[in-house]
């Protein structure tokens, strides 16, 4: 699937990400403060830093910011995964330090992931399968790692149980952000990792035993 185009009047490139850069960051803030349907591209425009007029020479409509917010937070945290994710080690170690620096990613992230949570049902019918299947091929990075586990021997998983093992954590780690509220009453962000890694890992020994 195709990333979606969007058209923008000025044509240097370098100068169309920057000012999309300041578009999102300003869009992040006033969709978590009032949602993508109450915040106006007058005050998008005022939250990066430039007029209404400029704010049109580099998106067409207000479904336009959102795309972008969408497809930046995406790219940003598989940037990151990449980076930290290691799938050739295939041991439970490289696995748990995986989903440690997963969970951080989401802990720095939390504006945008909660904007993706509320907001990613506004997108057009043409950008959501887009955005969506970035999210399905960050899950297919854990299941690489726990896929290797299994190869080395390391874990006793069938097909399955390895896909929805890999989306448990890729929600918990979202969970950090969009459960906020109640959970940073409870616990730090390290208890956090701590618990759900325990938690994990408890279902997937005991499952190995079975």
């Amino acid at each position: 699937m195709e990333k979606r185009e969007v058209h923008a009047s000025v044509k240097d490139e370098s100068l169309v990400n920057k000012r999309r850069n300041q578009m999102i960051k300003g869009a992040v803030t006033l969709f978590k403060q009032k949602g993508f349907h109450r915040t106006t591209t007058r005050e998008i425009a005022k939250a990066a830093g430039f007029s209404i007029g400029t704010l049109y020479e580099y998106i067409r409509t207000k479904e336009d910011v959102l795309y972008l917010v969408c497809d930046s937070i995406y790219d940003q945290v598989r940037e990151r995964l990449q980076k930290d994710l290691d799938t050739k080690q295939g041991t439970l170690e490289s696995l748990k330090r995986g989903i440690a620096n997963y969970f951080r990613v989401m802990d720095e992230m939390q504006d945008e992931v909660l904007v993706m949570y509320q907001e990613a049902k506004s997108l057009s019918k043409d950008a959501l399968p887009y955005v969506l299947k970035k999210e399905i091929e960050m899950v297919g990075m854990f299941e690489d790692v726990i896929n290797r586990c299994v190869e080395n021997g390391e874990l006793v998983l069938a097909k399955q149980q390895v896909q929805m093992i890999a989306h448990n954590i890729f929600v918990q780690g979202q969970m950090w952000g969009f459960r906020r509220w109640a959970l940073q009453q409870i616990y730090s962000l390290e208890e956090y990792i701590e618990l759900q890694t325990e938690l994990l890992f408890k279902g997937i020994t005991l499952n190995e035993r079975g």
